[in-house]
C-alpha cells in the first residue's frame, strides 16, 4: 500500500504493536501514595483498568487526579516521591529507571494534556512538532512519516490536514489544537491514552466533538482510556467505571451506572448535586424573585436596552463584523444570558455595553441613560452603577494587594464616604459574599479559586451597583466551587434586586441561573426568549446543537422539567 493510500484507511493497529489479549488488566494501581516534599497529596489509591475500557478519575482541584495521571506517565516533578505499585501490561513500572520506562511513554502510553495553548511550541509549525511524535513509529522514511501524520490528522476530524501541518499554533482554533494533540497522542497507536481534562477550556459543542472523537478512537483502536475530569456528567457519559477522589484519597469507586445513579459517599453525592446538567432546578427558589420582576417590569423601561448595535474591526485589510444588528433588553432584577461559542460576539457585546468600545451603529442605554457617543469621563457616573466580574480572578486581581485594598479601591477612586465609611463598606461587601474579616490582610495567592472569585464579586458590589456583567465568572472553577458562587450571586440578586448580564457557553449553567437568553452565532442573535422557551422549544438549528451538546444526565430539551414560575410565564404568554 502506498503511503497516500493510507490516508482514508480506518483506524487499525499495526501488526508490530498488536499485543495478544490477556485476562489481566492493562493498568493496575495498588496502594499508591505520592508526596511533594513533606506534603502527602495522594494516599493509598488503587484501581484497575481493563483493555479497551475507560475509567474516569473525578474530583475537584487538589484531589490528586492529575498527580495520579502523572505518576502513571512517570512525569512527576523532581522532589516528588511515589510509593506503591503501578503495573502496565503486567510489568511493574514505578520502579523502572527513566531509561527503561522511556520506550513506553508515547508508544504504549499516550497523553492528551489539558491546555493545547501551552502544550505546543508557538514558534514552530505543527508539522515540525508532529514529526517529533512520528519518530516514535520507527519509520525511517520521512515521506511515509508525513503521510501517516496527515492520515491521522484526517482521522481525528481535521478537514485540511496539509493546511494544519503547515500552520503555526496561533493560526488554529482551540478545538483544532486539541484535535492535533489527540492525533499526535494516537499516532503510535498506544494501548493506553491518558486524557487530563481534555475539554475544560473548550466550548460545549467542541467539547462534545472532542469527547466523541476520544470514544471513537477508544473503540476503533481498542485503546484503554484514563480520563481525568471534575465533571461528573462527562464522566457518567464517557467512562465505564469511576474513581471519586477527595484530598488525595478514594471516596468511592465502581461501575459508572452504580456510582452515578446512587452515590454512596457524602462527597460523591455533593458532586452529583453540584453538576448543573444534572440539577437544572437547584436554584428555583432563589430565581423566583427574578421571574416576578420579569412579569411586573415587562411594561416598564428596561434596566438595559441594546438596540440595533453593530461593531466592525479592520483585520489584515479586511472588515470583520464582530457584532451585527444585535438587540435585547433586560428588565430590572433579572438575569439575561448571552450564550454562544467562541467568536460568536459575546465579549464584543459586553465591551460595548460597558462603554469600553463604541458601536458603529445602534444605541445602548442603562437605566434610561444612553451610553453611546459619550466621553470616558462622562461615563464614570454610569460605571459606578455598572460593574464587571471577570472570567479569571487570578489575573484580574493585583497579586501585590491585600483583599482590603482590592475591595476598597473603587470607593477610593470614586471618593465615596469617609475613610471609616469606606472601611465599613469593605466589610459589608465581603460579608455579602460570605467572606470573613480574617481575610482582609491576605493577598490573592493565599486564597483559593473560589475565595478569589468572591473577592472579585465583593469588589464589584462595594459601589452598590444596579447592574453587574458576569463574564464567564465560574469557567475557571471546579463544579463544587462554581455551585457556591452561583448560590452567592442568586442570593444577592434576591436580596438586593441586582440585574445581571451573564456571559457563558455553558447552557446547563445558564439553565440554572438565567431568566432570559440570547443565543449568538457569528455576531448575530439567532434566538431570544425566556430560558423555558429556549430550552423546551428551540427554534434555530444552532440553538438545538448547543442544547444537544450538554453532557448526558440532563433530559432532552423537550423534557426538561419546568419550575412553577416558568409555567406561570408560559401561561401568561399563551394568554
Amino acid at each position: 500500500m502506498a503511503p497516500q493510500d493510507r490516508l482514508t484507511a480506518p483506524f487499525t493497529r499495526t501488526e508490530t504493536t498488536a499485543i495478544p489479549r490477556r485476562p489481566a488488566p492493562l493498568l493496575r494501581v495498588s496502594d499508591l501514595s505520592v508526596s511533594y516534599g513533606p506534603n502527602q497529596v495522594v494516599t493509598d489509591v488503587g484501581f484497575e483498568l481493563s483493555r479497551g475500557k475507560s475509567l474516569a478519575l473525578i474530583g475537584e482541584s487538589g484531589s490528586g487526579k492529575s498527580t495520579i495521571a502523572r505518576t502513571v506517565l512517570r512525569l512527576l516533578p523532581s522532589g516528588a516521591r511515589a510509593t506503591g505499585r503501578v503495573e502496565f501490561d503486567g510489568q511493574e513500572v514505578l520502579g523502572l529507571s527513566e531509561r527503561s520506562f522511556r520506550p513506553l511513554r508515547g508508544r504504549a502510553i499516550g497523553f492528551v494534556p489539558q491546555d493545547p495553548g501551552n502544550s505546543l511550541n508557538p514558534v514552530r509549525a505543527i508539522g515540525a512538532q508532529a514529526m517529533e511524535a512520528a519518530a516514535l513509529l520507527d519509520e525511517p522514511n520521512k515521506a511515509i512519516r508525513k503521510a501517516l501524520i496527515l492520515e491521522t490528522f484526517a482521522q481525528v476530524g481535521l478537514d485540511n490536514p496539509q493546511r494544519v501541518y503547515d500552520s503555526y499554533p496561533h493560526q488554529l482554533s482551540g478545538g483544532m489544537l486539541q484535535r492535533v494533540l489527540i492525533g499526535l497522542a494516537v499516532l503510535p497507536r498506544p494501548l493506553l491514552l491518558v486524557a487530563d481534562e481534555p475539554t475544560s477550556a473548550l466550548d460545549v459543542t467542541i467539547q462534545k466533538r472532542i469527547l466523541d472523537l476520544l470514544s471513537k478512537l477508544q473503540h476503533e483502536l481498542d485503546i484503554s482510556l484514563l480520563l481525568i475530569t471534575h465533571d461528573l456528567a462527562i464522566a457518567a457519559e464517557r467512562a465505564d467505571s469511576l474513581v471519586v477522589l477527595k484530598d488525595g484519597g478514594i471516596q468511592e469507586t465502581g461501575r459508572t451506572a452504580a456510582v452515578f445513579s446512587s452515590p454512596a459517599s457524602a462527597y460523591a453525592k455533593k458532586l452529583h448535586a453540584d453538576v448543573p446538567a444534572l440539577n437544572p432546578d437547584r436554584y428555583a427558589r432563589l430565581r423566583d424573585s427574578g421571574f416576578r420582576f420579569l412579569r411586573t417590569e415587562a411594561s416598564k423601561v428596561p434596566k438595559i436596552e441594546v438596540s440595533g448595535v453593530t461593531k466592525t474591526f479592520a483585520v489584515d485589510d479586511k472588515v470583520l463584523t464582530a457584532v451585527n444588528d444585535v438587540s435585547f433588553s433586560v428588565p430590572a432584577g433579572t438575569t439575561h444570558a448571552l450564550v454562544g461559542e467562541s467568536g460568536s460576539g459575546k465579549t464584543t457585546t459586553i465591551r460595548l455595553l460597558l462603554g469600553l468600545d463604541e458601536p458603529d451603529t445602534g444605541t445602548i442605554s442603562v437605566a434610561g441613560e444612553e451610553l453611546t457617543g459619550r466621553s470616558r469621563q462622562s461615563l464614570r457616573s454610569v460605571w459606578r452603577h455598572l460593574q464587571l466580574v471577570y472570567q479569571n480572578p487570578f489575573t484580574s486581581l493585583d497579586p501585590s494587594w491585600t483583599v482590603e485594598q482590592l475591595v476598597r479601591e473603587p470607593l477610593d477612586r470614586f471618593k465615596i464616604g469617609t475613610p471609616k465609611e469606606r472601611t465599613e463598606g469593605v466589610r459589608e461587601a465581603l460579608a455579602n459574599v460570605g467572606l470573613g474579616e480574617h481575610l482582609l490582610s491576605r493577598k490573592p495567592t493565599a486564597l483559593s479559586g473560589g475565595q478569589r472569585q468572591r473577592v472579585a464579586i465583593a469588589r464589584s458590589l462595594v459601589l452598590k451597583p444596579d447592574v453587574i456583567v458576569l463574564d464567564e465568572p465560574t469557567s475557571a472553577l471546579d463544579v463544587t466551587v462554581q455551585a457556591d458562587i452561583i448560590d452567592v450571586l442568586l442570593s444577592l440578586q434576591a436580596n438586593l434586586g441586582l440585574t445581571y448580564v451573564f456571559v457563558s457557553h455553558d447552557l446547563a449553567l445558564v439553565r440554572q441561573l438565567a431568566h432570559t437568553v440570547s443565543v449568538m452565532q457569528r455576531g448575530r442573535i439567532v434566538e431570544h426568549g425566556t430560558v423555558s422557551d429556549i430550552f423546551h422549544n428551540p427554534q434555530h438549528p444552532y440553538t438545538a446543537s448547543l442544547l444537544g451538546s450538554i453532557p448526558s444526565g440532563i433530559a432532552a430539551p423537550s423534557r426538561v422539567p419546568q419550575t412553577d414560575p416558568e409555567r406561570a410565564l408560559r401561561k401568561e404568554k399563551i394568554a
